[in-house]
């Protein structure tokens, strides 16, 4: 009960700001609204301009005036501006109404207002609603609103903390956490719904003013290094399609739990389990799983504290499918090695270890992509209800599907002397583009800073970085692989745009055995992808790369099979090689 005290004293006074932003963008609205029936009269200025009001941070301006008029032949005198009182900076609307009045005082012009007939000494001169401060305010709403509610629901609907003392939980210690008390697991797409359309929208508001200022920059002030700043408009956009995605997959699938066996997942054991879906059974659709052991962790310090989750194991099968009481049931069965680590029910907030499940299947329409976080104790137990048959088939198949793949991303030739391996460049063309794009924003954003603001230090480290990163994309989107078998030789030359920059030789007879490497590894939400390069191995420690880009440990096991068969290699026995 104390800490729910604590966190709803802590949680209010942001749930205070957000409420009072919303009365102030509702009071914007009312008014506007109310302003419809006004009416257009003639008034001259006596006063007009703007105040500046200078911070520490920034200055704001607020655009005055007074002004006089006469209604039903009546004298008023009026000061009203604008809808929303008080000063700003947000664009330079202030700065603008101020001048455009002054000028029209200075002139001697007089000026239109709105007048309130039922109150006539009620009046305004501008009573259209500012899109872009509804907009700045909206961001408290969501962002303090939003986090003081959540906090305040997340502290009273919280589960009472258990005792890890007790006995039940010192045999089971799974069962402290509330989601694993059964054999069924929910995935987190529901949430993660949820969470697409909050940052989604959180996003757009921020940044959805940006266009309007941008114009300016660019228009009156010919400040075109602005043009950078629709970079994150245009992440808004494919937020909202990201959200929008997550929404039809969640409505397409539906809930989709996983019902484990063993129960929980055993380490030196099998993470095994079927998952009932609504998707009509179709031999042809194929279902890939993946289960991960990640260790969460906080990096950083202060305020750049961030919680980061690196990849201890991974392994990927291709599931066996069947017709099932809802339409599709998926089997899944995984072999896990000894001496991992366990899942922990009650994580700690500084680092903690967990398993992930990850469903996905590319189909027709909406694609199928599923998170589930599972319970894997060192039980050592085995699967009791899958059918060994559907497991081995499945095997067999997802053998078949990993060569394929690796077959696809190679193209092989042979002459009748020399046989060629080319991985060619363009490989993950779009993620290493997406990377280039950002990092060379940060690039020119350091370059502005060094040149415009005299920033020499900071900027020449922030856009330092961010050119490094941008050259290592662009050597990632156009670098491509040349492996060569001719006689007893093996070569294998690395090229750029087509240029080769390096070269290794090793003779087949020397070749001692494959190893596999990660070179590789990216994160979208809770999906983690390692990508492996194999190299060989000769007698004396020497090596050189056959392969990259191999999605997965199953995809690095296939390429070593397509590298044996077309390369002619076999891994020797360690009898008579040199130590290494």
């Amino acid at each position: 009960m104390k800490g729910r005290i604590l966190a709803t004293l802590f949680a209010l006074p942001f749930l205070g700001v957000g409420v009072w932003m919303g009365w102030s963008i509702g009071s914007i609205f009312h008014d506007a609204f109310e302003m419809r029936s006004w009416q257009p009269v003639q008034a001259t200025l006596t006063s007009a301009g703007y105040s500046t009001n200078r911070g520490d941070d920034s200055d704001t301006w607020e655009a005055f005036a007074e002004y006089s008029y006469r209604f039903d032949g009546k004298p008023y005198v009026g000061f009203r501006v604008t809808i929303d009182p008080g000063g700003d900076n947000i664009g330079s609307y202030q700065r603008d109404m101020g001048n455009r009045l002054s000028g029209a005082m200075a002139r001697g012009e007089a000026i239109t207002i709105w007048v309130d007939p039922g109150n006539p000494q009620d009046s305004i001169i501008d009573r259209e609603i500012r899109w872009a401060m509804v907009g700045f305010k909206s961001i408290f709403v969501l962002l303090f609103g939003g986090f003081g509610l959540g906090l305040l629901i997340a502290a009273w609907r919280a589960p009472k903390e258990k005792d890890e003392s007790l006995p039940q939980y010192q045999e089971s210690p799974w069962l402290l956490n509330d989601k694993w008390q059964i054999e069924s697991v929910r995935s987190d797409s529901k949430s993660s719904m949820w969470s697409a359309w909050m940052f989604a929208a959180i996003w757009n508001l921020i940044s959805g003013f940006l266009p309007f200022m941008i114009y300016e920059e660019v228009a009156k002030k010919e400040n075109y290094l602005a043009l950078a700043g629709l970079l994150f408009p245009l992440v808004g956009i494919g937020l909202l399609v990201w959200a929008i995605r997550r929404t039809l997959e969640w409505r397409r699938f539906g809930p989709t739990p996983v019902t484990l066996d063993p129960f929980p997942g055993s380490i030196g054991g099998h993470v095994g389990g079927t998952i009932e879906t609504r998707l009509p059974y179709d031999a042809s659709h194929r279902f890939f799983v993946t289960l991960t052991s990640i260790h969460s962790f906080m990096s950083g310090s202060g305020k750049n504290r961030s919680r980061r989750e690196n990849t201890l194991w991974q392994h990927e099968v291709l599931a066996h499918t069947e017709s099932g009481a809802q339409g599709t049931r998926i089997v899944f069965r995984f072999d896990v090695p000894e001496d991992l680590r366990e899942s922990e029910a009650a994580p700690k907030k500084e680092s903690y270890n967990l398993w992930r499940l990850n469903l996905r299947a590319e189909l027709p329409g909406t694609d199928l992509d599923r998170n589930f976080e599972i319970p894997v104790y060192a039980t050592g137990k085995e699967s009791r209800h899958l059918s060994q048959r559907s497991v081995a088939a499945a095997e067999s198949a997802g053998s078949e599907a990993f060569d394929k793949a690796v077959r696809q991303d190679v193209r092989v030739s042979f002459d009748g002397v020399r046989k060629r391996l080319v991985y060619p460049m363009g490989r993950n063309f779009l993620s290493n583009l997406a990377g280039f794009v950002i990092t060379g924003t940060f690039a020119a954003a350091g370059a502005y800073l060094v040149i415009e603001e005299g920033a020499t230090i900071f900027g020449s480290i922030f856009g330092g970085f961010g050119a490094l990163f941008a050259l290592i994309a662009l050597y990632m989107m156009f670098r491509s692989l040349d492996v060569r078998a001719e006689g007893n030789t093996i070569t294998s030359i690395r090229r750029w745009l087509g240029i080769p920059i390096r070269v290794r030789r090793m003779q087949r007879s020397d070749f001692y055995r494959f190893e596999k490497n990660t070179n590789n590894q990216t994160q979208n939400g809770g999906k983690h992808v390692r990508y492996y390069s194999v190299r060989a191995i000769d007698r004396n420690a020497n090596e050189m790369v056959l392969g990259e880009g191999f999605r997965g440990e199953s995809g690095a096991d296939a390429a070593i099979r397509f590298l044996t068969e077309e390369l002619r290699l076999e891994e020797r026995s360690a009898e008579g090689v040199n130590e290494f």
